[in-house]
């Protein structure tokens, strides 16, 4: 279990010192702020759908590890999928990290599935969600995402 953890620790810090897909999309036809006070984790997303499939996703900004991390795999895993499976995905990581809500058991997190230990740390749940919950609000076409209004 002990050398599960460490490549879980290993993924983060990767993927938060070299973030894939950290860079702004021009063609982006939706896009959306995050922001997490407390932490002070900001990031822009860039989303290119081409009709409900996400052709291309991005990111920038600055945050935590976790943060960083949690966008550059997400940006890894959505990009081809529906925005019904993105937002499935979202759901179940949720579910995972927080234990509230159902989710469908048969959405598999893949390398998402780093993130489980964040939740013994329940502040560390809103800079694991940040990417995801701004996500949302580009597809519903919002403009911000904040902790108090996704948590």
């Amino acid at each position: 279990m002990s050398d599960l953890r460490d490549l879980y620790q290993e993924t983060i810090l990767d993927h938060g010192r070299t973030p894939r897909n950290f860079r702004k999309l021009e063609a982006a036809t939706h896009e959306a702020d995050g922001d997490n006070p407390l932490c002070g984790d900001k990031i822009h997303l860039y989303l290119q759908l081409d009709g409900d499939k996400v052709s291309d996703i991005s990111f920038d900004g600055a945050g935590c590890a976790i943060s960083t991390a949690s966008a550059s795999l997400m940006t890894e895993a959505l990009k081809g999928k529906t925005i019904e499976d993105a937002m499935a995905l979202f759901e179940r990581l949720h579910e995972t990290l927080t234990g509230q809500g159902e989710c469908d058991e048969s959405v598999e997190l893949g390398k998402l599935a780093v993130f489980e230990g964040v939740r013994e740390y329940p502040l560390r749940v809103k800079c694991a969600t940040l990417a995801w919950h701004t996500l949302r609000n580009a597809i519903e076409g919002g403009k911000n995402a904040t902790p108090a209004t996704t948590e």
